[in-house]
Order: structure tokens, then C-alpha cells, then sequence
């Protein structure tokens, strides 16, 4: 199981106590940036199988620039996409989905807020462990 943190090239963080609610495992936020126009940049990374749960960005969507370890993607009604560094994930508004770590590793992301009047993020239900295990069986 890779927990080498020190690989990611952004600080990463204090333990995300905030969102922990969210999910499932144990993740850490460092927020980079606030200061333009609305423009919210946090580098987010997970522990080995942390994961976060659904959850829909209304009005503004996100953008997810992966920095380091291995990862999964997954819009509602989509399969899973495997996630390295250097991957992009453009999510528009209104998508439910999550990401999170692989399994057996840790990952991390930049976690773009697109700006948007009266933006929100509604979270849903956790991923179903069944089909997160189910990832393990079929690695990217």
C-alpha cells in the first residue's frame, strides 16, 4: 500500500475534518487559492481507498487536475475512469458524481470551483462498496 505523501509537488494539508462527513476514508485539504473572481483552487488528497461520496455541482462545475498517485473518476451511469498524474477531468454542472484513491494508493488532485451566481455542491449517498471493491478487480 503506497502512503508516501511526500511524492505530491502541493502542500497537503491538515486532515479535511470539514468535509469528512463525505467520506469515506481519510482525506486532507489545503486550500491554494480564493482570490480570484470566485476562483477556488484546493489541493485535496486521499489516503489508500478514501473515496468521496455522489455529489452534484450546481450552477458551477469542477475541474479535477490530478498530481500524483493513482485514482478513479465516475459520472452517474458511466463507468469508472482510472486516474494518473497528469489527467484532466472537466465536470460540468448539474453531473453527479465522486472520485477518490485507488485502493492500495494514495492520490491527489486540484480541485478547481468553476465561478458561478449562487454555485452550491449537494452531497449525496456514499459509493456503493460493492462496485468501489469491484474496481480493485479491474486496475486501470
Amino acid at each position: 500500500m503506497d502512503m508516501n505523501m511526500e511524492q505530491f509537488i502541493f502542500p497537503t494539508g491538515g486532515e479535511n475534518t470539514a468535509y469528512a462527513a463525505f467520506f469515506d476514508g481519510t482525506s486532507y485539504l489545503h486550500t491554494l487559492s480564493t482570490e480570484r473572481e470566485g476562483v477556488s483552487i484546493a489541493n485535496v488528497t486521499f489516503a489508500p481507498g478514501c473515496r468521496n461520496h455522489w455529489h452534484i455541482h450546481h450552477k458551477g462545475g469542477q475541474i479535477l487536475l490530478v498530481t500524483g498517485g493513482r485514482g478513479w473518476y465516475q459520472a452517474w451511469g458511466e463507468p469508472a475512469r482510472a486516474l494518473r498524474a497528469g489527467d484532466v477531468v472537466h465536470i460540468p454542472p448539474e453531473v453527479k458524481h465522486w472520485h477518490g484513491a485507488a485502493e492500495d494508493c494514495c492520490f491527489a488532485h486540484l480541485a478547481i470551483a468553476a465561478p458561478a451566481a449562487g454555485a452550491t455542491t449537494e452531497w449525496c449517498e456514499p459509493l456503493n462498496s460493492a462496485d468501489y471493491n469491484a474496481l480493485a478487480a479491474h486496475p486501470e
